[in-house]
């Protein structure tokens, strides 16, 4: 089984194990909520464009709302488990792969680490956490161009391994982690992210105070 097919399976799960109202690390968004949005993402081509275009967020959300009304939340997360639409373009052949394997991920992440008792970290395969870091090299430059300081990024779990140069700058933070924790903390996830910065005070208050989200 790849690992988005493992993924989508693990976060259905917990989807509905927390059931619909349970708090997520996505700031105002039930578990409702954010199976709503990945429906909407993988299946709403119109509905969609409010994700990737501020201008129709209105737009999304109305759909959002709509999903949650047409289907129980049970029958959502069903519906996410079984994968996108036969019409959907998440369909053809290694979409699934490419466009949610790090979405799944970070999602099932912000389900499990919510709440007044987070869970810990999973431990993830070599290959997966292979993977992420692949998955790094080539999207670290966006997912850090916010960032008011230079960024490297060095895994924790292969020691000597090659470092990444997220951003150009000086003063520069070199963050420490896992693939899987630095892949969380590259989504803005640095309250959860089991991942050390290193640098000088000032670069690591500026850093900690810039928002990553995607």
């Amino acid at each position: 089984m790849t690992f988005v097919r493992a993924e989508r399976d693990a976060l259905t799960r917990t989807l509905l194990q927390a059931g619909a109202d349970a708090p997520t690390l996505c700031e105002g968004w039930t578990t409702h909520d954010l199976a709503a949005h990945l429906w909407i993402r993988e299946n709403d081509a119109v509905g969609a464009t409010g994700i990737v275009s501020g201008a129709f967020a209105g737009l999304t959300e109305r759909r959002m709302a709509e999903t949650k009304q047409r289907w129980s939340y049970r029958d959502l997360v069903g519906r996410l488990a079984a994968g996108p639409t036969r019409w959907s373009v998440f369909a053809i052949p290694g979409m699934d792969d490419q466009a949610n394997a790090v979405e799944y991920f970070v999602h099932h992440e912000d389900v499990r680490r919510a709440g007044t008792a987070p869970a810990e970290p999973r431990a993830l395969d070599a290959e997966v956490e292979e993977s992420l870091w692949r998955r790094l090299r080539l999207m670290s430059r966006a997912l850090f161009r916010r960032s008011p300081v230079g960024i490297v990024l060095e895994r924790s779990d292969v020691p000597g391994a090659e470092q990444i140069r997220a951003m150009p700058g000086n003063p520069t933070v070199t963050l420490v982690g896992p693939p899987s924790e630095l892949m969380l903390y590259a989504h803005g996830r640095l309250a959860v992210a089991r991942v050390r910065a290193i640098g000088d005070e000032a670069a690591l208050a500026q850093i900690a105070d810039t928002d990553l989200s995607v």
